[in-house]
């Protein structure tokens, strides 16, 4: 939502991170109150104008859901924290998220019958929610990530490949005789047609 606010008007998201500054008058006795209308210059008129403009956009951009949460809200800053509360979560809770995605890709590693394409695509997920959560890494910490990565998986294809070795069994074919009287007399036999060709 911040890329379509951006690209309609970068002026409004300002105003909604930073907040509109609504105008206001100080009472006699101190007190800080809405400024009157009958009070409004050209410029209190921009800033209410930018203000409306972008609690619009937020609203049609929201289900019903969500307007309930939001409806009260005086200005877009208002309606845009809430909505972040509501979805990512309070700093405590934002925080756990980090933790966890953190250690999942500190533990990333490749699944058993997963392809090299289903496992980059869980990992770009890992980052871009860590992303999304203001946490980034840097190409050469991703990449020193999955060389790591890499060369367990070949330590590991390695040490299979010794392990088989050490295991290879050999198998030997037997069969068994029995000496009986007529494997005497076929030798007998054998041996006189070899000397009879002679």
């Amino acid at each position: 939502m911040a890329i379509f606010i951006q690209s309609l008007d970068y002026n409004l998201w300002d105003l909604i991170v930073d907040g509109p500054n609504l105008p206001t008058v100080t009472l006699e006795n101190g007190d800080v109150v809405s400024k009157p209308r009958n009070l409004y210059d050209d410029n209190d008129r921009k800033r209410f104008q930018i203000n409306a403009k972008a609690k619009h956009i937020i609203i049609c951009a929201i289900n019903s859901n969500d307007f309930n949460r939001i409806s009260s809200c005086v200005s877009a800053k208002e309606m845009w924290d809430r909505l972040e509360v509501t979805y990512e979560g309070t700093n405590q809770v934002k925080e756990a998220k980090i933790s966890m995605l953190v250690h999942e890709y500190e533990m990333f590693t490749m699944n058993e019958n997963e392809d090299i394409k289903s496992m980059f695509s869980r990992f770009t997920n890992i980052i871009n929610a860590l992303q999304s959560l203001d946490k980034t890494y840097s190409n050469k910490d991703l990449l020193g990530s999955l060389m790591t990565h890499e060369l367990s998986m070949q330590k590991k294809d390695d040490d299979e490949e010794k392990e088989k070795k050490k295991k290879k069994i050999v198998a030997l074919k037997s069969s068994q005789t029995e000496d009986s009287e007529d494997d005497d007399d076929d030798d007998d036999e054998d041996l006189a047609f070899i000397t009879r060709r002679f």
